[in-house]
């Protein structure tokens, strides 16, 4: 599992401390407070190998029964998140591009993803790669 220094800045690219950021949510202590909020901390989930919370934060309806994230050769370098869309208080969209590097080959993968909002938790449920 990854982890950041004391003080460190949030993986998710908001500009804030990790401790003000991403944290709480990934110690369980806050839920996301949008669809956006969640993507970036699954982002910055993926970048310090947080596979229970990335689980814990995915719908069941499409969730995997496991991650196997050591097996991630993907080294994360940033995201950008392009568009949050709020179709109503429960349903959202938001496209981003992270990229990464495999064997020191840069990558984008670009997603428009799919939350819903459910018991006031927001949840991954899917998204579309655009190539």
């Amino acid at each position: 599992m990854g982890s950041l220094k004391p003080g460190a800045l949030c993986p998710c690219g908001s500009g804030r401390s990790y401790a003000a950021c991403c944290g709480p949510l990934h110690a369980g202590s806050e839920n996301a407070a949008t669809a956006e909020a969640l993507m970036r901390s699954r982002y910055a989930a993926f970048v310090l190998q947080l596979g229970d919370y990335l689980l814990a934060t995915w719908h069941p309806s499409t969730r995997p029964s496991e991650l196997d994230l050591a097996a991630d050769p993907a080294k994360w370098l940033g995201l950008e998140v392009r568009r949050h869309v709020v179709g109503d208080a429960s349903h959202a969209t938001v496209e981003f591009v992270a990229r990464y590097r495999v064997a020191g080959r840069g990558h984008r993968l670009h997603e428009i993803s799919r939350f819903v909002r459910e018991d006031g938790r927001w949840l991954y449920i899917d998204g579309v790669i655009d190539d």
